[in-house]
């Protein structure tokens, strides 16, 4: 049986690794070594910063209602309390896109679970 050469799919996949590491700088991506090692690199980075992100929002949405509750004289954690106890079941990203978008809108439903 003959020897069969890996030249067709080693292009594609270098290919492959050099076109994902367009948009840097130099041999990051010119070189296949380098581009393979940037290209793996910001994959990992990608992967950890999706989960990242999620923590970014959540202390984003805390920090917009604590600031909000503050304005009506109350803490973050108090609001949240009341709203348990109440029985609202909103989420900390409505409750901060009401607190920046609506402010009357969130001045009643902290005013709700506080009468609750």
């Amino acid at each position: 049986m003959s020897r069969s050469k890996s030249a067709v799919p080693g292009h594609r996949r270098r290919r492959k690794i050099v076109k994902a590491a367009r948009g840097n700088y130099g041999g990051r991506r010119r070189l296949y070594r380098t581009a393979r090692e940037t290209v793996q690199k910001g994959m990992t980075y990608a992967y950890r910063d999706r989960r990242n992100r999620k923590r970014e929002f959540r202390a984003l949405w805390i920090i917009r209602i604590n600031a909000a509750a503050r304005s009506l004289g109350l803490t973050y954690s108090v609001v949240i309390d009341r709203l348990k106890k109440a029985g609202i079941d909103l989420d900390r990203k409505s409750l901060a896109h009401l607190a920046a978008t609506d402010f009357e809108g969130f001045k009643q439903v902290v005013e709700a679970a506080s009468a609750a």
